[in-house]
């Protein structure tokens, strides 16, 4: 089986979340580089905005924050979203030949969203999000899930994944 990240290998959504980020942070009167930003990739929701809290060292509840962030990135992904470059020609290329799947640090809808607007979700076995973890990446326990709902030991599964912490 192939397991799929989402952010950043399947749809060109990490420059979504970085806009958005840098948008709450100029509401604080702050500017936040790259480099600040890329932690914050492939962990859960919440977790990634416990690290923002922690940059930007505010007060403001992190669950806030994230609602905050979700309302911003629901709209940016709705009128941005577009797919990287070279996923339709690899799901064409295994489609049939191995079991694909899903295994994303991102919410399901932010999932639906992506799927549908691509149209790609009949292309995959296996849907895993970050609701349904209890440890987000690195911690393997997501591609765990992945391979279980697949019905493949890990072993026969291979993982494309572009963030440090997946």
């Amino acid at each position: 089986a192939l397991i799929f990240d989402m952010d950043g290998l399947m749809i060109d959504s990490e420059r979504l979340y970085f806009a958005a980020e840098r948008e709450m942070a100029a509401r604080y009167g702050q500017e936040l580089r790259d480099e600040q930003l890329w932690p914050l990739m492939g962990r859960k929701p919440i977790e990634s905005l416990r690290l923002l809290r922690g940059i930007l060292g505010i007060e403001t509840p992190a669950e806030e924050l994230l609602e905050w962030r979700n309302r911003l990135m629901l709209e940016k992904m709705r009128h941005e979203l577009g797919a990287m470059p070279g996923l339709f020609e690899i799901l064409d290329a295994f489609r049939g030949r191995l079991k694909l799947a899903v295994a994303t640090g991102a919410q399901r809808e932010f999932l639906d969203i992506a799927l549908d607007t691509l149209r790609i979700r009949d292309f995959f076995a296996v849907l895993q999000t970050a609701d349904a973890v209890e440890r987000g990446k690195p911690d393997p326990e997501i591609y765990a899930l992945a391979c279980r709902g697949l019905g493949l030991p890990p072993a026969q599964c291979v993982v494309l994944e572009d963030a440090r912490n997946g």
